[in-house]
């Protein structure tokens, strides 16, 4: 899975990869920063605590994404 997502305050938008076959998880940050993590599980609570819906231009596609992020872990 692969989403993108744009920051209010970046005209680079955010990047969110979970890729299970590969053991990818990754997020890229409007500052073009970016984390790596050693699951999705991680990855997701990362952006709970560090990602907030009002820092993106479309904040229920924000909440959208995270529901869907964390039905297809409950998945796995």
């Amino acid at each position: 899975m692969e989403y993108k997502i744009d920051a209010k305050d970046s005209a680079i938008p955010c990047e969110i990869t979970i890729d299970d076959d590969n053991g990818r998880y990754m997020v890229r940050n409007a500052d073009t920063s970016g984390q790596s993590f050693n699951s999705a599980k991680e990855l997701v609570s990362w952006i709970e605590q560090n990602w907030k819906p009002e820092d993106f231009n479309n904040q229920s596609e924000y909440c959208n994404i995270l529901s869907n992020l964390k039905e297809n872990i409950s998945k796995l």
